[in-house]
């Protein structure tokens, strides 16, 4: 058997990151590398396993007992676009001593940036070597799950109903559960494995959208300008500045959401934004939504018809979904306290593959990994804490069969 360390160490020295100007399924050719080694290894460890055209792995094991349903476990294969994943060294601390934590010569993630460092004293800790992300968001969820079944496999007293598994492409870029097939993974619910913290037990997630913003100007020669030029990034300014000072991320927290600028391209003559539009409440992301449109029409009457925008909905609070089936987080609550872990039931800030396939009929709440600073250089993972996790999917598995 492969340990746990192991595993996700190979795991993360695969380069997959997915990339949001891509029309492909996968979006990147990459992620497929790890999808074809994560099948070989799954049929090594005695699991059915095979992965499809568009790059979705899934995997089944029979169980040994008769269960009256069945569970899946899911992660995401590929990472964030924020930051590079390629030639990740990931950086092995044992009994960190809760101190600040030397990347490299230009960067250190200290504690009085992060204060939860101080509660991962004495854990072994692995961190990025500050030029990279490190790739818990999310293969420490792969090595938690693969660990876990393959644990479970080479148990001979272990009692165990059918179990699914699967790994996606695309979730950083929202796109993780758009071609899950659903029927072929024949579970009556999940859990992804795609959280941060121990005790992270989460059933509801935002309500997303995508606004993107492109205003056309007016370009002439500034000598001649007068009464002709029309600067379309002031315009793009102007927008910016009638949202919410108080509703960007970096002023939320809790259940209050946001809207994000995530980019902005421009010229005299053309520019472009993109925002992310989020709150976990349907009736105020309705309201976030219309904003941005009424902004847009007022802007337009003052400029002339210079700006288009296109609102897309991305995924929904998965609580309206698994609010019907909470028998799934009394199951998962029961794993936790028989792993000793106390489950700390709040918000996602943020989705996971999970909001989508709660809507498509695979109610899907969400298990932590034991990572934190997801998306960049202060990434890390608390191989402590990835071990708990693991022990709760065994656990979720085993409470099924009794």
């Amino acid at each position: 058997m492969e340990n746990i360390l192991d595993r996700f160490l190979k795991y993360v020295s695969f380069e997959t990151t997915s990339d949001e100007n891509s029309a492909t399924c996968p979006s990147t050719e990459r992620q497929l590398r790890l999808g074809v080694y994560l099948v070989e290894e799954l049929k090594k460890i005695g699991i059915k396993s095979e992965i499809d055209e568009n790059g979705y792995v899934y995997g089944e094991i029979p169980g040994n007992v008769k269960t009256d349903k069945t569970v899946g476990f899911i992660s995401h294969m590929d990472t964030a676009p924020d930051m590079s994943g390629k030639n990740v060294k990931p950086n092995i601390i044992e009994n960190y001593d809760g101190l600040d934590i030397k990347l490299n010569d230009k960067f250190t993630t200290t504690i009085e940036d992060f204060p939860f460092l101080k509660d991962l004293k004495g854990e072994t800790i692995i961190t990025t070597d500050g030029n990279t992300l490190l790739g818990a968001d999310d293969k420490a969820g792969i090595a938690i799950i693969v660990t876990a079944v393959e644990e479970l496999l080479n148990d001979k007293d272990a009692k165990y109903g059918d179990i699914k598994i699967g790994f996606t492409p695309d979730e950083e870029i929202g796109r993780g559960a758009d071609k899950f097939d659903v029927n072929r993974f024949k579970a009556d619910f999940a859990f992804t494995v795609d959280g941060g913290p121990i005790g992270e037990l989460e059933y509801e997630t935002f309500n997303a959208a995508q606004c993107k913003v492109e205003i056309q100007g007016k370009n002439v020669h500034p000598g001649s300008a007068k009464n002709t030029m029309v600067n379309s990034q002031l315009i793009a300014m102007e927008l910016n500045s009638l949202l919410p000072v108080n509703e960007r991320p970096e002023y939320t927290d809790g259940y209050e959401g946001f809207s994000l600028l995530t980019s902005f391209e421009g010229s005299v003559e053309n520019t472009k934004m993109n925002y992310i539009i989020r709150d976990h409440s349907r009736e105020i992301f309705e309201d976030r939504k219309n904003l941005f449109v009424e902004i847009a029409e007022f802007l337009n009457k003052k400029y002339d018809n210079r700006i288009k925008i296109e609102i897309k909905d991305q995924y929904y609070n998965m609580r309206e979904k698994i609010e019907d089936h909470m028998e799934i987080i009394d199951l998962a609550k029961k794993a936790f306290e028989k792993a000793g872990v106390k489950p700390e039931i709040g918000p996602v800030r943020g989705g996971t593959d999970g909001s989508k396939l709660s809507f498509m009929g695979l109610p899907t709440p969400n298990l932590f990994t034991g990572g934190f600073n997801f998306h960049g250089r202060y990434e890390l993972v608390s191989l402590d804490q990835m071990k708990k996790s693991k022990e709760i999917v065994k656990n979720i598995i085993t409470l099924l069969a009794e």
